[in-house]
């Protein structure tokens, strides 16, 4: 066809329209329902998947199965998904609500635009995309919700390091583009009972844009809350206290966090730690209550530069806590991006694994930080 094009005499445009036909050459892609849209490392010869099963469940199908349920009660909720109803579990919703699920093709823009049309009726859209393709949307983000304060609520799929899905699906870059924006509620669900009442918490906020982020995969194995049970905005937890170090952490890498304090534990040294819930609004009153009662404070999150760690840097900088002294530091994403891998190995490549934080505790307390006088 390329060919004919190219040796066409036609003096005008030529529109070549290709039909494509996902998995075509691969036989174990061809028989497979999905054409191996998404696949974890397989063997080329017989295309099985090195898949592992596991008793805990997937965040994509708690976000799904609590939206059903919210759902249920409130007519006004709306699904909205830009062609990726199985992988933002929006699938399940369209089984039982087929009339208020809308799948508008891949096309980002659209569907943010689209949320916020259907906010503007009194409709409480619910907009699941993947942290990587809410990329595509950040300029309908900006001017077509949050300069109105619409409340469209994006359930932000996908959030950090994806393993199989690769650097191209990464969701390195939602909080720091969220969080710039005024209006906004920017949450981050450490567990699975979490992103439950993230969910909950996102059903009641009427007044302007919310969004909430999990990671790909299983969650921890905890206990679910039921759907009443909301969070206060801009207020984190304390998840244990200890002395002269405070981890706050934003996010999944809350397990990690509790790794490290075991492993610091038996070298003497007791760590507080912080599962801050928000990155915006953020708990002021508690970040300053640890920041003048710590010596060592500590930032990590699944995310790049300009995020939770950088907002709490300023916090801390607006109310003059360096000038007394305190060690700062953030752990966050590194400044490339990580191929394809299980999320363990690419989480310890990143440096933010539970050896990493030990070390950098432990780096930062051994810090001795001398200011020098010039000397006129």
């Amino acid at each position: 066809m390329l060919e004919n094009v190219r040796n066409s005499n036609h003096k005008g445009p030529i529109l070549i329209h290709t039909i494509t036909q996902k998995g075509k050459g691969y036989e174990p892609a061809e028989k497979s329902g999905d054409k191996y849209h998404g696949v974890s490392k397989f063997n080329i010869l017989t295309g099985e998947q090195k898949k592992t099963t596991s008793n805990k469940p997937s965040y994509t199908n708690v976000f799904a199965e609590t939206l059903i349920k919210h759902a249920h009660q409130d007519t006004k909720i709306i699904g909205i998904t830009g062609a990726m109803p199985s992988g933002t579990g929006l699938n399940k919703f369209e089984k039982q609500f087929p009339d208020r699920m809308f799948d508008v093709g891949i096309a980002e823009q659209h569907t943010v635009t689209f949320a916020a049309g259907m906010a503007t009726e009194g409709y409480k859209p619910f907009a699941a995309i993947y942290s990587t393709f809410l990329q595509r949307a950040y300029d309908q983000v900006v001017h077509d919700v949050a300069i109105q304060s619409l409340p469209v609520r994006f359930a932000i799929d996908r959030a950090g390091l994806v393993g199989a899905d690769g650097p191209t699906h990464a969701g390195s870059f939602d909080v720091t583009y969220l969080s710039t924006l005024p209006n906004f509620v920017v949450m981050a669900a450490s567990d699975e009972a979490e992103l439950v009442k993230m969910i909950n918490t996102s059903v009641k906020i009427n007044d302007r844009p919310s969004a909430f982020r999990y990671p790909r995969g299983n969650g921890v194995g905890t206990n679910l809350p039921g759907i009443n049970e909301t969070l206060e905005i801009g207020k984190g937890r304390i998840i244990k206290e200890g002395k002269k170090v405070a981890v706050l952490n934003f996010g999944a890498r809350l397990e990690e966090c509790k790794n490290a304090s075991e492993i610091l534990l038996k070298k003497g040294i007791d760590i507080t730690i912080i599962d801050a819930r928000f990155a915006k609004p953020l708990d002021d009153k508690l970040i300053l209550e640890i920041a003048t009662t710590h010596e060592v404070v500590i930032t990590i999150e699944e995310g790049s530069i300009g995020g939770f760690g950088s907002h709490v840097m300023q916090l801390l900088s607006d109310r003059g806590i360096f000038d007394r002294g305190l060690k700062f530091r953030s752990m966050i994403l590194p400044d490339l991006f990580i191929d394809q891998d299980t999320p363990e190995k690419m989480y310890e490549k990143a440096g933010l694994d539970s050896q990493s934080i030990v070390n950098k505790i432990k780096e930062t307390l051994d810090t001795n930080i001398i200011f020098a006088k010039n000397k006129v």
